[in-house]
C-alpha cells in the first residue's frame, strides 16, 4: 500500500478541547446553556462504543429507533429519566443522579 494513501487518525483530548472552546464566549453561553445535555450524550457514545455496539443494538436494547440514538448521542434530545434508565440497564449499570454544589 502506497504510504501517501494511509490516513492517520489523530485522538484529541475532550478535556483540553473543551477547555480551549470555553475560552470563545459565545461558545460558553452555549454551553452554560446546553453543556449537561452535550456531557451526558458524549458519555452515552463513549459507552456505546466501549461496548463496541452499534447505535442500532442501542435502539433495540432501549425499545427506540436507530434514528433517536443518533439524535441522543449528538445532544440533540433531551432526555428523560426513563430514558436515562433504559440506557444505563442496556449497558448493565446503575443511573445515578445527584445535585451537587
Amino acid at each position: 500500500m502506497d504510504k501517501k494513501n494511509k490516513k492517520t487518525i489523530e485522538f484529541i483530548d475532550f478535556g483540553e478541547y473543551l477547555e480551549e472552546r470555553l475560552k470563545n464566549p459565545k461558545f460558553k453561553e452555549y454551553y452554560d446553556e446546553y453543556g449537561k445535555q452535550f456531557e451526558i450524550a458524549y458519555q452515552i457514545l463513549q459507552l456505546r462504543k466501549k461496548r463496541r455496539m452499534s447505535q442500532a443494538q442501542l435502539a433495540k436494547k432501549i425499545g427506540a429507533k436507530q434514528s433517536n440514538v443518533a439524535r441522543i448521542e449528538a445532544g440533540q434530545q433531551n432526555l428523560t429519566t426513563d430514558t436515562l434508565q433504559k440506557i444505563a440497564t442496556a449497558f448493565n449499570l446503575d443511573l445515578k443522579i445527584e445535585f451537587v454544589k
